[in-house]
């Protein structure tokens, strides 16, 4: 394909749709990168807190509340700059693949510092390094699908991706559990993590951004661009808090899942029921995420979808709060995947129709992205008080099921797309 092509291709919308070969191993990289955040966020920083806590003044709640809190920050941060990176990036393997190999080496090298952390403040440090090299991966493997699919095939798409996401969740929390130590925990994600974006870059070519294509280099206009006016775009701005919302009260039901497992309904191996809830989630998860983002294509719609899962995801989570057995964790564990499975696939095409333009297509998913990583920052400084201080775990899944219905309800504030 000539040079001239290559420019159409990189910046104009897609039409031509892409493949199962190619779909199947952007989502295996999609999968390996969670695989190196949620085997360390479900399992093994948890562990290593109950660990390091004796002796430093912080329980072990609030340790693994200040760690995952830095090292969401750093997400936060890392998601939009390396998407802007990947957006101005003219290397001869493309605009994406460069940093989702820089990404995935430098995620796998600090999973292998975090298996060595001897003390709290090494095991902030390895997880702040994951999170900034997972998300130079991750920004790059979000972007490649605007760049490469068409409109009407990103439900099913980002399906697909969804579902590398639940399974890269379980797997990663499996290798955790079922590796025989935190140390070998950590090295089974990190050599996962590595393979799994391999295919991807190795099979499938970048679209590559010609020089003369790029924007010209300034301090002021590149930190500028990550400011994105919710006057002058009020559908990302509301699509932008929508996501928000609804994963603020998702990581406030995952971050004291091993606690709340232990402590309120005093399981003889929380680790094992929190493999076993996230199987039961993964599995109603996987049975909606791709189906849903089918169906939105074929009916053109996608704001029912995300309303009615939000809905369904509020009144799961207060389940979490009324029910509180091994039973109703169970039920309310099967109906949060059900609904997650449905927004996951269906909030990921919404989120790609309401992008400004294509030259910014990373860096204004990574900005979409802050989504996700900041009720990271949000959860632990909302639940760590209101476990200690305020009620308790009732009182939590209460205020996160409301957080969640709010963010559903909201979706109807996006008028230019259905």
């Amino acid at each position: 394909m000539t040079t001239a092509g290559r420019t159409v291709d990189a910046l104009a919308e897609p039409v031509e749709p892409v493949g199962g070969g190619w779909t199947s191993a952007l989502s295996l990289a999609n999968g390996a990168i969670w695989v190196g955040w949620y085997g360390p966020l479900q399992i093994l920083l948890a562990s290593q807190a109950k660990d390091f806590a004796p002796g430093s003044g912080m329980s072990k709640e609030t340790m693994l509340a200040w760690v995952t809190g830095a090292g969401a920050v750093v997400s936060l941060v890392a998601n939009p700059v390396f998407g802007a990176l990947s957006d101005r990036t003219t290397a001869r393997r493309g605009r994406r693949t460069p940093w989702i190999v820089a990404g995935a080496a430098g995620g796998a090298a600090s999973l292998l510092l975090l298996a060595g952390a001897g003390g709290p403040w090494t095991m902030a440090l390895g997880w702040c390094l994951v999170q900034l090299t997972l998300n130079a991966a991750f920004a790059a493997v979000t972007a490649a699908v605007p760049d490469r699919v068409p409109r009407l095939q990103r439900g099913s798409v980002g399906g697909w991706l969804g579902a590398a996401q639940i399974l890269g969740v379980v797997g990663g929390t499996g290798l955790a559990a079922a590796a025989g130590g935190v140390g070998a925990g950590y090295t089974a994600c990190a050599l996962f993590t590595l393979a799994g974006v391999l295919p991807y870059v190795m099979a499938y070519e970048d679209l590559r951004l010609p020089v003369a294509d790029r924007p010209a280099w300034s301090w002021r206009g590149f930190l500028a661009g990550f400011w994105l006016s919710p006057r002058l775009h009020p559908d990302l701005g509301w699509a932008w808090l929508t996501r928000f919302l609804i994963n603020l009260s998702n990581a406030l039901v995952l971050l004291y899942l091993l606690y709340y497992l232990r402590d309120r309904l005093h399981r003889g191996d929380p680790e094992q029921g929190v493999l076993v809830l996230t199987a039961v989630n993964g599995l109603t998860l996987l049975a909606t995420v791709v189906a849903g983002g089918i169906w939105s294509d074929r009916v053109g719609r996608r704001k029912p979808f995300v309303i009615w899962s939000g809905v369904l995801m509020a009144v799961a989570t207060a389940a979490l709060a009324v029910w509180q057995t091994w039973p109703g964790a169970i039920v309310a564990a099967a109906v949060l995947g059900v609904g997650f499975g449905v927004f996951t696939s269906v909030d990921f095409a919404l989120m790609t129709d309401v992008l400004p333009t294509a030259l910014d297509r990373g860096k204004d998913l990574g900005v979409i992205n802050v989504a996700n990583a900041l009720p990271q920052v949000a959860a632990p400084a909302l639940a760590a008080p209101v476990v200690t201080y305020l009620g308790g775990y009732r009182v939590l899944y209460l205020v996160a099921a409301v957080i969640g219905l709010g963010g559903a309800l909201l979706v109807g504030r996006i008028r230019g797309t259905k």
